[in-house]
This record gives structure tokens, sequence and C-alpha cells, in this order.
């Protein structure tokens, strides 16, 4: 089963910093984005063996752009 998280990162002294807005403490850090992305993807997979943790479906939240005229 796949599921759709949000991913919020940032650059921090040349390293991409990020973490998973919707489970709390699946952070990490990477010299590309790319690895990046698959160092949260083992952290998540580590917390989820550990802890057990699945987010329920009320705890996920949802982003999109909106447009507004100003």
């Amino acid at each position: 089963m796949e599921r759709y998280f949000s991913l919020e990162y940032w650059i921090d002294d040349g390293w991409y910093v990020g973490r998973i807005k919707e489970v709390p403490g699946v952070f990490s850090q990477g010299e590309t984005l790319e690895e990046l992305e698959n160092n949260i993807r083992e952290v998540f997979s580590l917390i989820q063996e550990e802890n057990k943790i699945y987010p329920s479906p009320s705890s996920i939240h949802y982003e999109k752009e909106l447009r507004i005229s100003i």
C-alpha cells in the first residue's frame, strides 16, 4: 500500500533538511533532494517498524496551491 505525505524541506548550510508533516519524528537531511527523500523514507520505515505508527486518515492534511487575485 502506498500513501502520499507532505515533505516539507529547506536548505540549511548547503544541506537539504526536511520532515514529513503528518508524522511527528520523521525528519532527516541529505546532500541532495534525492538523498533527503531516500533518507526520509528510511526513517519513516524505521519509526513505523519500532513504534507501529500508522497515521489515520483523519490525521492527514492536504495542501494545494490557491490562486487569489490581488
